[in-house]
C-alpha cells in the first residue's frame, strides 16, 4: 500500500498520471513483484476508506450535523405549519391535503450487498462506529423481485415511522390551540411501484401484481394492530375489525395464483377468496371512522393522541402500506385500442394526429364499459388491457376508495392519454380512481409537451375527467433526458415545461385544479439528484422562482419525488435517517414563496436559452457520434455487477458478443454507470465548455450572483470531481492495437512478442480505433473550453486516480493471461476469435465458461473402485494447469475488477 501511496504521489505531477501508476502495476503483477493478495488488500483499503467517506457525505446530506436532531425539526416544522392557520378548520384542509409524496421505485441500484447497506446506514446515522472489514461489498447476485420487496418495504416502514412522528407533532402543536380539533394529518404521504412497475418488465405477472397489493394491505392492518393493541381492549370493535381484515387478507394472499400455480381451478379459487370477504377485509379505509371515532371517545388525553397518530397515518395511505403507482409504456396502450377500434394510423405522425385524436373521441362518446372477472383476466394477451383489468380487480376487491395513479412512459401524443382513459373506462374504472399521468423524459416530449398537453385538454372527455380527478397529475424523468441533450440542459427543459403547464392550466380554466408534480430521479447526478445537500436537490427540481408562480397563480402544486432502489433506500436506511429525509421534505414544503429574492438568470432568457441549448447541441452531437457508442460498448455492462432485473442491454447468443451502436440500446442507469467507470461524466459535462466559452463573461456573473444556475453548476462541479480525461485515455489506449504491437516491438522473446501481436489482432477485430479517437478529440476540445474560463474548476483525486488506474491494470493482466489458452479447433459454434472478442470486451464470465467446456477440469472420481482385474495405468485427462493457471486467476481478478467498481461507487455516492 505504502508502494501504491508513492505512485499516486507522484503522479500528482506526472504528465499522464494514471497511465504511469498503471503502468507501474501491471508490470509488478507481471514480474511478481506485487501479489494478487496484496493488490487485493489495496483495493479494499481504498474501498473502505470511500465507503465511510460516503456514509459521511450521506450524513452532512441529510443535515444530520446541522445540531438539530430531525426531531427537532419535525416539531418545529409542525409549529410552524400550525401557526400558519387562524382556526381549526383551515388547519384541518391544509394538513389533510398531502403537499408532498415520496415514491419509492425499483430501479436497478441494488448495487451493494443488503449488509454492506446496512453498515453505511449505520456509520451515517452514528458517525463514531466502524464499517466492519469485509472481503467484498458486491452482492452475491444479482437482486430478485422478492429482494427489490423486502428493501423497500422496509424503508417505507421507516418512512411511516417518521410520518407518525410528525404527526403526532402537529397534533400536539394544534392541541396547545383548539384542544377538541379532530385532525388527520396528511401533508407528507409515500408511494410505491415496486411490483407495479411492468414497463420493461417480464417477470411481473398479474397474480404476482395483486399478491403484492394484498401483502401491502395485511401490513397496514399488521401496523394499525400494532398501533392500536396497547390502547384498546382486544373486544372493542375497532380492534376486532382490524384482527378480522388481518385474518381474511392472509388467506387471499394463500389463495392467490403464482408462477407454479396458476390453472382455471386455482384462480377461481382466488377469485372466491376475493369476492366473498368484501364485508371483513374492508375495501374502503373510510369503513373504519365510525369505530376510530367510538374509540377515540373512551381515551384519556395520551392514549387519545397516540390513537389520532395512528388514524391519521392509516387514512392517509387507505387500504395500503403506501399508495400504488403502476406504469406502461405508450406502445402498448397504443396497441390495445388499434387492436380493439381498428385504428391503424400512426399518432406519431403529425399528418394523420388530428384524424386519430377524432377517432379516439368518438371511441369515448360511444363508449359501453365491460364487466371484469378473474377469467377475462386470466385470458386477455393484451399486456396494457391486462394491466387495465388488473387495476380494476384491485379497486373493486381490495382497495376501492384510494386512487392509482398510471404513469405512461414515452408519452409523446395527446392521443395516448385518451387511449388510456378510454381503456380504463372501458373496464369499468371510475374517473375518480385513476391518475393518468403522462411522463415527460425525451428531448422531443419535453420541447413540446405543451402540445401533447392542449391537445388532450381540448377534448371534452379529458375535461370532465380532470373534474372528476380533481388533478393533473405529470411525470419528469431525468435519466433519459440527461443521457441525451445533458443533465445540466434538461433540467431547464423540465422548468420550461412546468412554466408552460401553468400558461395552459389558465387558458383552459384548469387552474382550479390540483397539479402533481413527479420528479422521478435518481440519487447520482447522472440521473438528476443534486451532490451535496438534500435540500438543495428539493429545492433543484421545483426552483423558488417557478414555485412562486404557481403560487401567485393560486394552482395548488403537489411535489412528488423519486427515491429509486437500493441508493434510494439509503435515504430511509435507519429510523433517524428517515426522520431526517423526512424532516427536510417537510421544511421544503414550508418554505415562504412570499419573500423570494429575486434571480438574475431570469431576466436574461436569452442568455439562459442559448447557455442550455449550446450544451443540448453539443451532447446529441456525441450521443450521434459512433464513437460515443464504442465508449459505452467497449466493455459495456461488463464493468458493473448486475444491480436488477432487467438485463442493461440486448442479448445476444451466448456466443458472439452483441454490439452496441447506439446509446438507446443501453438502458439509462448502466449506460450512466459505465461513464462513472470509465471516469468521464460525458452526460453531465459535454457542452459545458463550449456553453462557457461562448458566454464567459456572463458565466462569472452568474455563476456567483445566480442561485439556480449556481445550483446546477454543483452538477458539473460534481462530475468534475469524478472526471478525468487521463482516466480516460488510459482505457482508449488499451483499446488500441497500436498499443500491443509496440509492446510486441520490444518484447524479450519470441512468446511475449506472440502474446502481444494476438491482443492486438483481438483488438483491431473490434474495430474500437476506428472510432474512439476522434470521439476523445471532441470530448478533450470542449473540455479545454472549460478549463480555460472556470480555471478553479474541481479536479479528481489522486485515490480515484489510483483505483482507475489499478483497474486498468487489472483488464491488461487478464488479457494477457488470456493468451495462455491453448488453441483448439472450434466446437459448438466456439472458436478462439470468439473466447478472444469475449475477453477484451471483458465478457469473463462466460468466456471462461467456454474454455471450461473445451477444457474440462476432470471425469469420473475412480479411486479406490475394484474393476475386479489387476489395476492398469491411469491416464489423466484433465485439464488442471488451464484451470489453475489460466481460468482460476483470471476469474479472481475479474472479481477484483468489480470490486474496483464499488470502490469508484463509493468515490461518487451512487450507483449509475
Amino acid at each position: 500500500m505504502r508502494e501504491l501511496d508513492r505512485l499516486a504521489a507522484e503522479g500528482r505531477g506526472a504528465a499522464d498520471s494514471v497511465q504511469a501508476m498503471y503502468a507501474e502495476i501491471a508490470d509488478s503483477l507481471a514480474d511478481g513483484s506485487l501479489s494478487v493478495d496484496a493488490l487485493e488488500d489495496v483495493v479494499r483499503t481504498l474501498r473502505d476508506d470511500a465507503a465511510r467517506k460516503r456514509a459521511a457525505r450521506l450524513r452532512a446530506y441529510l443535515a444530520l450535523n446541522s445540531g438539530l436532531s430531525p426531531e427537532e425539526r419535525l416539531r418545529n416544522a409542525a409549529a410552524r405549519l400550525v401557526a400558519a392557520h387562524s382556526d381549526p378548520l383551515a388547519l384541518a384542509a391544509a394538513v389533510s391535503r398531502p403537499a408532498f409524496a415520496a415514491v419509492f421505485t425499483a430501479h436497478p441500484t441494488f448495487a451493494l450487498a443488503s449488509h454492506v447497506y446496512e453498515a453505511l446506514e449505520g456509520l451515517a446515522d452514528t458517525p463514531d462506529g466502524t464499517l466492519p472489514t469485509l472481503k467484498t461489498h458486491r452482492r452475491s447476485g444479482p437482486p430478485t423481485l422478492a429482494d427489490e420487496l423486502s428493501a423497500a418495504t422496509a424503508a417505507i416502514l421507516r418512512g411511516r415511522n417518521a410520518l407518525d412522528f410528525y404527526a403526532g407533532a402537529i397534533l400536539r402543536e394544534a392541541a396547545k390551540r383548539w384542544p377538541d380539533a379532530l385532525l388527520a394529518p396528511a401533508p407528507i404521504i409515500l408511494s410505491s411501484w415496486v411490483g407495479f412497475d411492468t414497463d420493461g418488465r417480464s417477470d411481473i405477472k398479474w397474480w404476482d401484481t395483486l399478491r403484492i397489493r394484498l401483502a401491502l394491505k395485511r401490513r397496514q392492518f399488521e401496523r394499525l394492530s400494532a398501533q392500536i393493541r396497547p390502547l384498546l381492549p382486544k373486544n372493542t370493535p375497532l380492534a376486532r375489525k382490524i384482527e378480522r381484515a388481518i385474518e381474511i387478507v392472509r388467506m387471499q394472499e394463500a389463495a392467490c395464483p403464482h408462477a407454479h400455480r396458476h390453472d382455471p381451478q386455482d384462480i377461481a379459487t382466488f377469485a372466491k377468496a376475493l369476492v366473498s370477504h368484501h364485508g371483513d377485509a374492508l375495501t374502503s379505509a373510510a369503513e373504519t371512522l365510525p369505530l376510530f371515532e367510538d374509540a377515540l371517545a373512551k381515551l384519556d388525553a395520551p392514549a387519545r393522541h397516540d390513537l389520532l397518530v395512528a388514524r391519521a397515518g392509516f387514512l392517509a395511505h387507505g387500504l395500503s402500506l403506501a399508495h400504488i403507482h403502476t406504469r406502461l409504456n405508450a406502445t402498448q396502450i397504443y396497441n390495445a385500442a388499434r387492436t380493439r377500434l381498428g385504428i391503424e394510423d400512426d399518432p406519431a405522425i403529425p399528418s394523420r394526429r388530428r384524424v386519430v385524436l377524432t377517432q379516439i373521441n368518438e371511441a369515448l362518446d360511444t363508449l359501453t364499459p365491460l364487466p371484469v372477472d378473474f377469467g377475462a383476466l386470466m385470458t386477455e394477451q393484451s399486456s396494457a388491457a391486462q394491466l387495465m383489468m388488473t387495476m380494476a380487480q384491485t379497486l373493486k376487491h381490495i382497495d376501492s376508495e384510494t386512487p392509482i395513479r398510471f404513469l405512461v412512459a414515452e408519452t409523446e401524443s395527446g392521443f395516448t392519454l385518451l387511449a388510456t382513459l378510454w381503456l380504463a373506462r372501458l373496464f369499468g374504472i371510475q374517473d375518480r380512481q385513476i391518475e393518468i399521468s403522462p411522463l415527460f423524459e425525451t428531448q422531443d416530449a419535453l420541447e413540446h409537451g405543451e402540445v401533447l398537453l392542449e391537445e388532450a385538454f381540448r377534448s371534452p372527455h379529458w375535461h370532465s375527467y380532470l373534474r372528476a380527478n380533481g388533478r393533473i397529475c405529470l411525470q419528469f424523468g431525468y435519466s433519459d433526458s440527461g443521457r441525451y441533450v445533458g443533465q445540466i440542459a434538461a433540467t431547464n427543459l423540465v422548468e420550461r415545461m412546468r412554466l408552460r403547464t401553468l400558461a395552459l392550466m389558465k387558458k383552459h380554466g384548469l387552474d382550479d385544479l390540483e397539479l402533481v408534480l413527479f420528479d422521478t430521479h435518481g440519487e447520482s447526478i447522472g440521473r438528476g439528484a443534486h451532490p451535496f445537500s438534500f435540500a438543495d436537490r428539493l429545492a433543484y427540481f421545483s426552483p423558488p422562482h417557478t414555485a412562486t408562480l404557481f403560487e401567485q397563480a393560486q394552482i395548488r402544486v403537489r411535489e412528488e419525488c423519486a427515491f429509486q432502489g437500493g441508493d434510494g433506500y439509503m435515504l430511509f436506511g435507519t429510523n433517524h435517517i428517515a426522520e431526517a429525509t423526512i424532516a427536510a421534505i417537510a421544511e421544503h414544503s414550508l418554505r415562504d414563496l412570499h419573500h423570494v429574492p429575486p434571480d438574475p438568470i431570469y431576466d436574461e432568457p436569452d442568455f439562459s436559452s442559448d447557455f442550455f441549448s449550446t450544451i443540448a447541441l453539443s451532447m446529441t452531437g456525441l450521443v450521434a457520434d459512433p464513437g460515443y457508442s464504442a465508449l459505452l460498448g467497449a466493455f459495456g455492462p461488463a464493468l458493473i455487477d448486475k444491480t436488477g432485473s432487467r438485463p442493461s442491454a440486448r442479448q445476444g447468443d451466448g456466443v458472439t458478443v452483441a454490439r452496441i451502436t447506439h446509446p438507446s440500446q443501453l438502458r439509462a442507469i448502466p449506460n450512466n454507470a459505465i461513464l462513472q467507470q470509465l471516469g468521464w461524466y460525458a452526460n453531465t459535462l459535454q457542452g459545458l465548455g463550449e456553453a462557457i466559452s461562448r458566454h464567459n463573461e456572463e458565466f462569472e456573473i452568474y455563476s456567483q450572483n445566480s442561485a439556480r444556475f449556481s445550483v446546477a453548476l454543483d452538477f458539473a462541479r460534481q462530475a468534475l470531481a469524478h472526471s478525468d480525461l487521463g482516466v480516460l485515455r488510459a482505457t482508449l489506449r488499451l483499446l488500441d492495437p497500436g498499443t500491443w504491437l509496440d509492446r510486441a516491438a520490444q518484447a524479450r522473446d519470441d512468446e511475449t512478442m506472440r502474446r502481444f501481436m494476438d491482443l492486438s489482432k483481438g483488438l483491431e477485430d473490434q474495430e474500437f480505433w476506428r472510432r474512439l479517437p476522434a470521439m476523445f478529440r471532441r470530448l478533450q476540445a470542449d473540455h479545454l473550453k472549460l478549463r480555460m474560463v472556470w480555471r478553479d474548476a474541481p479536479r479528481m483525486e489522486s485515490d480515484e486516480k489510483l483505483l482507475h488506474a489499478i483497474r486498468t491494470a487489472i483488464i491488461q493482466t487478464i488479457w494477457m493471461i488470456s493468451t495462455r489458452i491453448p488453441y483448439f479447433s472450434p466446437r459448438n459454434n466456439i472458436s478462439r476469435e470468439a473466447i478472444t472478442a469475449m475477453i477484451v470486451r471483458l465478457d469473463i464470465e462466460t468466456a471462461v465458461q467456454r474454455v471450461a467446456q473445451i477444457f474440462p477440469l476432470g471425469g469420473d472420481d475412480i479411486d479406490g473402485i475394484d474393476f475386479h482385474e489387476p489395476a492398469a495405468p491411469r491416464e489423466s485427462s484433465t485439464f488442471r494447469r488451464e484451470h489453475e493457471d489460466i481460468i482460476q486467476p483470471m476469474l479472481r481478478l475479474f472479481a477484483l475488477l468489480r470490486e474496483v467498481g464499488v470502490a469508484i461507487m463509493h468515490r461518487s455516492g451512487a450507483f449509475g
